[in-house]
């Protein structure tokens, strides 16, 4: 599968270099000064990819770039660094500065600015929350800290969030496993958003997914935004019992907003049509198990394709259903 030339890269990432070295060198302002903004939280909220080098460094001018792309990708808001954004395979430093360097690159732009703040416990959470508070972005998202062993080590760790900010926190569940070995019971959730009002925020991937959703959404208040993920898999059953958004990769942003757009409105044919174009892609996409920073690069984003997680060689039988997908999505592509 042939990669995104340069030429492209530049011609539709425009960027102030003065920002992004700014930015690098630790300069960077507040995106968002003063009191918060108030952008709603619903929509087409996008896991920012984390873009390397051919060394493997992150690549911070990237970094802005992707920022700038989903912007004009139509996106409502931008997440970093979650799952998919390989957060778990970044530095303390790194994390921070991405932070900075996504501030202010979103300055001005439209979508809202979610930090993902979990840290292995609620001490390294904190550390990430104070540095983000300087930034005061729109939100906060956490994933439950690795170290926990029981439920109630859940409780204490957002309760502890929630105690050090006003801001609106995402509580992320995964789907119990490796990552996660509890469940988040609906009830459990409810409770701790009753107790704290910027708790009433989730992004829920344990299965069962959509009867969750619905759950948690019967509870408004104090439940005030349902989000899922897992690619935006389920997201024309989640829109049609009243969703508040999802949380996909960066990939095919400029796809996912059509299909919310086109839903909102009333249009569920025209959704519908869109979402059967790229679902082959999504699926694909998990088969090939390349990282979002493949596709970004194909789409010119990315200078490479490059990702710090284990990927399988692409066989050629891959990269042709792959090529022939992206063909039948084109005429959606926006940016």
């Amino acid at each position: 599968m042939a990669g995104g030339p340069r030429n492209i890269h530049n011609a539709h990432l425009p960027v102030s270099r003065r920002s992004v070295l700014a930015a690098l060198a630790g300069a960077a302002v507040s995106a968002y000064p003063g009191a918060p903004s108030n952008k709603p939280l619903r929509g087409i909220f996008v896991i920012v990819a984390t873009p390397y080098t051919h060394s493997k460094a992150v690549d911070y001018e990237d970094l802005a770039h992707e920022v700038e792309w989903l912007d004009r990708c139509g996106a409502h808001g931008i997440v970093w660094p979650q799952r998919a954004s390989e957060y778990y395979l970044l530095s303390a430093d790194e994390r921070l500065r991405g932070f900075d360097v996504i501030a202010d690159a979103a300055r001005g732009k439209k979508p809202a600015v979610v930090f993902g703040i979990q840290g292995k416990n609620t001490q390294e959470a904190l550390k990430y929350l104070d540095h983000v508070k300087r930034l005061s972005p729109d939100a906060l998202i956490a994933i439950p800290p690795e170290e926990a062993t029981s439920l109630e080590d859940y409780r204490s760790y957002y309760r502890t969030l929630a105690s050090a900010t006003k801001r609106p926190i995402f509580i992320q569940t995964t789907g119990a496993g490796e990552h996660q070995p509890f469940v988040m019971p609906v009830s459990f959730i409810c409770e701790l958003a009753g107790e704290h009002p910027n708790l009433g925020y989730v992004k829920d991937e344990q299965a069962p997914v959509l009867e969750r959703m619905a759950e948690l959404q019967a509870h408004k208040p104090p439940m005030k935004s349902v989000f899922s993920g897992h690619a935006g898999k389920g997201m024309l059953p989640e829109m049609g019992q009243g969703s508040d958004g999802t949380m996909p990769g960066a990939s095919y942003t400029d796809v996912y907003v059509q299909i919310w757009d086109a839903w909102q409105v009333g249009d569920r044919k025209k959704a519908r049509e869109i979402f059967a174009r790229l679902l082959p892609l999504i699926n694909l996409d998990d088969l090939a198990a390349q990282g979002y920073q493949y596709m970004l690069y194909r789409r010119g984003v990315f200078r490479t394709p490059i990702s710090r997680g284990a990927r399988p060689k692409l066989l050629p039988a891959m990269i042709a259903e792959m090529e022939s997908a992206f063909t039948e999505l084109k005429p959606y592509l926006r940016a």
